[in-house]
């Protein structure tokens, strides 16, 4: 993004305000001095504020979403529909239809039959109408073209509104604040700062002035829609080296099996199974024989204990002999 200077800004007339009596008090944090009875803006905080409005403008821009840009003065419509048509934004530069955001359905009908019109003259159906009835059908979509053509690839709600001039465009911005819609604009002395997210104090009246804002603000926007459309393209490569490099299904069982044979080979022949047999029988067989041999050794040894441990529990009695008394 290129540097803003401030002589840039200085030489379109950006710094001039609107007279003294006819000033917004809210204004007053943006306003340098009072000269001739004319307030002159502070470029300094103008060259602030334009970068951060052009930051948050590139990031919508790259994120895919629509920028709606407003302006119906009569010295602002031309240069707006000349700059924003070059970065494929939408733009609202005759009356602002009303409920063109908070009645948007309504709105998307009419670009609807302004397409349907223009398929009744590609497939030949316009041709078969009479003459009063062609009529009526062009003057319609021609005023539906004049009013809604710059809209009509705009499907769903913008991601934020630029507006030139937001005590003419109240309506439009009313609408946006209603739905939680950022609003960018070229804020003058005599408007209020305090509806607006993103202000750009700026002389909203000179053609040069409006001439100089919109170039720097549609070159943010061109920025983030040429890093959109790089990652895309990034996203895209990677994608297809993505296709390119995978292993097919089949190529994946084949390493698998022979991953299988060369860590585990298993010889599955009727020999090899008659091999391994008999051995499992002689060792079935040694186990039993050890088990057997042990039971019988465990068997005698009880027998050996058993009759001293009786001899041991066995009192002694002891007899007397009869006396010559006890006769």
């Amino acid at each position: 993004m290129s540097k803003i200077e401030v002589k840039d800004l200085l030489t379109a007339g950006v710094h001039f305000g609107h007279l003294t009596r006819k000033w917004n008090p809210n204004m007053a944090p943006y306003i340098y001095m009072e000269r001739n009875g004319i307030h002159i803006i502070n470029l300094y905080k103008s060259v602030a504020k334009i970068e951060e409005a052009n930051e948050a403008l590139k990031k919508i821009a790259a994120s895919g979403r629509k920028i709606l840009f407003v302006a119906t003065k009569k010295q602002a419509k031309d240069i707006v529909s000349e700059k924003v048509a070059n970065v494929n934004m939408p733009y609202i530069t005759e009356r602002w239809p009303g409920g063109m955001l908070t009645n948007f359905v309504t709105i998307r009908k009419a670009v609807k039959k302004m397409a349907a019109i223009d398929k009744m003259k590609a497939d030949g159906t316009f041709e078969t109408l009479s003459k009063k009835e062609k009529l009526q059908v062009s003057r319609l979509r021609a005023k539906l073209e004049k009013n809604l053509g710059s809209i009509s690839d705009m499907t769903r709600l913008p991601g934020a509104l630029f507006i030139v001039d937001t005590r003419r465009e109240h309506i439009a911005v009313k609408e946006a604040q209603k739905l939680n819609i950022p609003i960018f604009a070229m804020v003058d002395t005599n408007a209020d700062p305090r509806e607006v997210d993103y202000i750009i104090p700026a002389n909203d009246d000179a053609s040069k002035s409006i001439d100089k804002i919109m170039t720097l603000v549609t070159d943010a926007v061109a920025e983030g829609l040429k890093e959109r459309q790089k990652d895309k393209t990034e996203a895209d490569a990677a994608a297809t080296e993505g296709e390119l490099v995978a292993p097919t299904t089949e190529e994946v069982v084949a390493e698998a099996a022979q991953a299988t044979e060369a860590v585990a080979p298993v010889e599955t022949t009727k020999e090899a199974v008659e091999e391994v047999t008999p051995v499992k029988e002689k060792v079935a067989a040694k186990k039993s024989a050890a088990k057997k041999s042990a039971a019988k050794k465990s068997a005698a040894k009880a027998k050996e204990e058993t009759p001293e441990t009786e001899e041991a529990v066995a009192p002694e009695v002891e007899t007397e002999e009869p006396t010559e008394e006890d006769n």
